[in-house]
């Protein structure tokens, strides 16, 4: 499913985080979200996801609006990760993976054999199959995202939009993420990920979107957003940069003169 965003405002009070703002997902590919912090990355993804309105602008899903489409076939279509995700009550972690299948599910309907299956194919897929009977009180901050990422997986979405899905992540958990979100974008579907890793952002995202300074600064390839005008324009950083078996990378260094005239 292809989903466009066009002349997207968001505004907090007086404040104007984005103007004007244009977005286009198309369906196998892997787009990267970045940006400063403040920079309207998490308002834009919930208006993507159709949990907020824009102050301005409007959304299309195969061109057509979400009323057009209805909650309902939306939901089925659209899934969404929270960057914070709470759980406020001892849930079974797979019975939260379950949660993933309401969508598909008439009221009062149990699960039926695609649901366990599609299940069973999230929570491998987030390696957490050995503690699928402990409750959410019983794991780890990065092992409630994997759960988390795990449910948004269950939905079998067309699109699937993740806010900061590695962030709590040890590193050998965020490699692993992000090789399962560029596979999912792989099997056909559209993935959009809110990411501050620069490094991974560059090395598994087809095309990056870097917001700052209330728009869009850069859209593109990897290394043509990542250049190091854009970096520092960004990010107020400096970058250095190598090669790894013909795969370019790039670690923020040092503060640019432009970083440190922002110093907090």
């Amino acid at each position: 499913m292809d989903v466009e965003a066009h002349d997207i405002a968001v505004r907090f009070g007086r404040t104007s985080v984005l103007e004007g703002v244009g977005f286009a997902l198309r369906s196998g590919e892997m787009v990267g979200l970045i940006g400063p912090n403040g920079s309207g990355k998490t308002s834009l993804l919930r208006i993507l996801a159709n949990l907020r309105t824009p102050d301005a602008g409007y959304i299309r899903y195969d061109g057509r609006s979400a009323a057009d489409i209805g909650n309902r076939e939306l939901s089925r279509r659209v899934a969404y990760l929270a960057q914070v995700g709470n759980v406020h009550w001892p849930m079974r972690v797979e019975s939260l993976v379950a949660l993933g299948r309401l969508p598909h599910r008439r009221p009062m309907q149990g699960l039926d054999a695609t649901d366990r299956a599609a299940i069973e194919r999230a929570m491998v897929a987030c390696d957490i199959v050995p503690f699928r009977t402990r409750t959410m009180s019983e794991v780890s901050g990065g092992e409630r995202l994997r759960i988390l990422l795990a449910r948004a997986l269950a939905v079998e979405a067309d699109t699937l939009l993740a806010d900061e899905p590695i962030a709590a992540l040890d590193p050998l958990h965020q490699l692993q993420v992000m090789e399962l979100l560029h596979m999912t974008a792989r099997q056909g579907r559209g993935v959009v990920a809110v990411l501050h890793d620069l490094a991974l952002a560059a090395r598994f995202c087809d095309r990056l979107v870097l917001l700052a300074g209330g728009g869009v600064l850069a859209e593109g390839p990897p290394l043509k957003v990542l250049c190091d005008e854009h970096v520092a324009a960004a990010y107020g950083v400096e970058v250095v940069r190598g090669e790894r078996d013909g795969v370019p990378f790039l670690l923020p260094w040092t503060p640019s003169s432009d970083g440190e005239r922002r110093k907090i």
